[in-house]
């Protein structure tokens, strides 16, 4: 179950942060009201996955590394923002350090 929350908490910041994007750029209040309650769901989500026994580092930094990797990507496909080669690898490097941490925390 705290998987499930701690990909909860994943979703919900990456939906927020790109409602963030849609509000800066004059899409009014509904989507300012969707950062919002985006960032507070991913937090309680996050909070309630720590409650449940995962462990700190290890939830932050899969939820955090998780959060750029996926914001870049929909960013890409969403807004057509530029994902070049080396914000590719970038996303790799993230991906091989969440692995990283998950092996870590097993050991």
């Amino acid at each position: 179950m705290t998987w499930i929350l701690l990909i909860g908490a994943i979703l919900t910041e990456v939906a927020a942060t790109l409602c963030l994007r849609m509000a800066s750029h004059g899409g009014g209040t509904k989507w300012l009201a969707g950062t919002v309650a985006g960032y507070l769901a991913a937090f309680g989500c996050l909070t309630l996955a720590l409650d449940g026994g995962l462990a700190l580092g290890v939830a932050y930094g899969i939820w955090a590394a998780s959060g750029v990797a996926l914001t870049a990507v929909a960013s890409r496909i969403l807004f057509h923002e530029p994902l070049t080669k080396v914000m590719g690898a970038g996303i790799g490097l993230i991906a091989v350090g969440v692995l990283c941490i998950e092996l870590g925390a097993t050991h």
